[in-house]
């Protein structure tokens, strides 16, 4: 029987050890903060559970365009203590959840830290385990997956309290909401925050170091995203680099290098992540760690040294749940001699929970405007679209990218409220090599947002601009 262990017990690595228990392998998961690990005990999990909350808020607040009479302003609100108490009990619930799937499937769960050991004769890699209780030993193993996620960034001269200062794993200690929050960081955490917060009637300022919010997702749905947030009331500095946060009296204030100091009573600091890699003896034991710290691995999640795999957000390819958990299965089913696909960047859906949301699969603006990839593409906006009128939807669109002469559908871009599902028949497309052509002949209901799915591939049909 193949020996498995697998540091880190989060979507990657929990994952990874159902695969490899189905498999009949003997798995041990080692894990510091509990099953599900960061994402769903502090990261993704309680965010999206906190934004939830927040999308109530804003249905009742548009009310009134839909003839939905709201005769006390300030009757809707978030109450933070109650909100942040669900948003621990669903993440302890998840937890548990995950915990008991992998008792049920065989999986020995040990809540501790592990790092590799000395090098092994032979194929044996041999791991040191620090339980939380009890002695540390030894396991030899055939396989290792290291999936030991990742941490919040922390900047020398802004260093959280978790008083005033914090990171977006802090915000749900908080007594009640803030009344004035600093954001630093305008990539997708920090929009995502900015989004919930001005949602639940926060004055909120995000700072963005570069001209836009969001700099590294398609263009024309950041632009409709950031221009929503200053319509709605957020103080949006664009091109503004944070030097300094400093606690004050009564909170805190951000320095930016341009000399301007902005007061708040609370600062969220999101300015990216720190892989979990330090201390695990990589280097020693021959591991390639690329720039920052993160594990280098190939498309089936293999390290340069045999029977060591990395998985999830340690390995800086892309920090989603879903390509971690992925990853994890990967690893495994390569480890234990299954048929595998290598992973495939470009057949992967991502999604910010703004609102609205913003997802995109596929080749991406940039790609097709370079040249990089042959394509053509049509946006259209969803103020045509029938359902969107019903629900007065005043910003968003849908962009579907295809081959010139194929028509093969490469991409797309989704702004629209629940784009996160939206994205899901145009990452079918994506994956299963169809063309606009068979889009178009799908037939959608009417009204749906879907609609808009099925217009912009007619728009692109071949026989349109040939």
């Amino acid at each position: 029987m193949s020996r498995i262990v697998i540091i880190g017990g989060g979507p990657a690595g929990y994952e990874a050890a159902l695969v490899a228990a189905q498999l009949d392998a003997d798995v041990t998961v080692v894990e510091a903060e509990g099953a599900g690990g960061a994402c769903v005990l502090s990261d993704c999990v309680p965010s999206k559970t906190f934004i939830a909350s927040s999308d109530v808020v804003t249905t009742f607040h548009h009310g009134e365009s839909l003839g939905v009479r709201v005769t006390a302003p300030d009757a809707v609100a978030l109450d933070a203590p109650a909100v942040h108490a669900r948003v621990k009990r669903l993440a302890l619930a998840q937890s548990a959840d995950i915990a008991a799937k992998l008792a049920k499937a065989g999986v020995e769960l040990v809540h501790g830290r592990a790092t590799l050991g000395a090098d092994m004769l032979g194929h044996t890699h041999r791991v040191e385990v620090e339980p939380v209780d009890g002695a540390p030993y030894a396991l030899d193993a055939s396989t290792v997956l290291i999936a030991t996620g990742a941490h919040p960034r922390i900047l020398p001269d802004a260093r959280p309290d978790g008083v005033r200062i914090l990171t977006w794993r802090e915000v749900y200690d908080l007594p009640e909401l803030p009344e004035r929050l600093v954001i630093v960081g305008s990539g997708v955490t920090g929009a995502e925050f900015a989004s919930a917060y001005l949602a639940a009637g926060v004055d909120v300022t995000l700072v963005s170091s570069r001209d836009r919010v969001m700099p590294h997702e398609d263009p024309d749905a950041a632009a409709v995203i950031e221009n929503m947030f200053r319509s709605r009331g957020m103080t949006v500095l664009s091109n503004a680099r944070a030097t300094a946060v400093r606690r004050t009296e009564d909170g805190a204030v951000v320095e930016l290098a341009d000399g301007q100091r902005v007061d708040a009573s609370h600062v969220l600091m999101a300015v990216g992540s720190v892989p979990n890699t330090a201390g695990l003896n990589l280097a020693e034991y021959g591991i390639d760690v690329g720039p920052g710290g993160y594990v280098t691995v190939d498309r089936v999640s293999r390290t340069n040294v045999p029977g060591i795999y990395g998985a999830g957000d340690c390995t800086g390819l892309l920090a989603l749940a879903s390509v971690a958990a992925m990853q994890g299965r990967i690893a495994m089913w390569h480890a234990l001699g299954e048929a595998v696909t290598p992973l495939r960047l470009k057949t992967v859906s991502a999604n910010v929970f703004t609102d609205p949301e913003l997802a995109t699969v596929g080749v991406s603006q940039d790609d097709v405007d370079t040249g990089r990839v042959p394509g053509r593409s049509i946006t259209l906006p969803l103020t045509g679209n029938a359902r969107a009128k019903m629900a007065n939807m005043q910003a968003g669109f849908v962009k579907l990218f295809c081959r010139p002469a194929s028509g093969l559908v490469i991409g797309g871009v989704v702004v629209a409220p629940k784009a996160s599902e939206l994205i899901l028949p145009i990452a079918l497309a994506v994956e299963n090599h169809l063309t606009v052509d068979q889009l178009a002949h799908t037939i959608s209901i009417y009204p749906s947002l879907s609609g808009s799915l099925t217009e912009a591939a007619r728009q692109l049909m071949r026989h349109e601009f040939e």
